[in-house]
């Protein structure tokens, strides 16, 4: 398996441990990786994690500003909204409401 491979898993990992109605950034979980300029990567992760076998809520992860920015990669354009929305996290305008209040730190969270 390549390495590009095993840092998805890794990635898929950590945002199954995210608790319902928080979330985090694709760059706290590249931190917590130890790989920080990797926020990128995380993404790409998220964008190929709809075909895991094993749910990866992926709704949970969005940019550092609380952008849901991935939202294109899902179902229909509204389907991350509508699953935070489940959870109690509330959006406007495509930006997580309360962001730092629901913000999951890895760093700080798995420790």
């Amino acid at each position: 398996m390549d390495s590009k491979k095993d840092f998805f898993k890794d990635v898929f990992e950590v945002v199954r441990l995210i608790p319902k109605g928080r979330v985090t950034s694709y760059g706290a979980i590249a931190k917590y990786l130890g790989s920080a300029k990797s926020s990128r990567v995380v993404g790409y992760a998220m964008n190929a994690s709809h075909s895991e076998k094993k749910h990866v809520p992926a709704h949970r992860v969005v940019n550092r500003n609380g952008m849901l920015t991935g939202k294109h990669h899902f179902q229909s354009p509204t389907a991350m909204e509508e699953a935070l929305l489940i959870e109690g996290i509330l959006v406007k305008k495509d930006v997580v409401i309360d962001f730092k209040k629901l913000f999951w730190d890895p760093a700080k969270e798995l420790l």
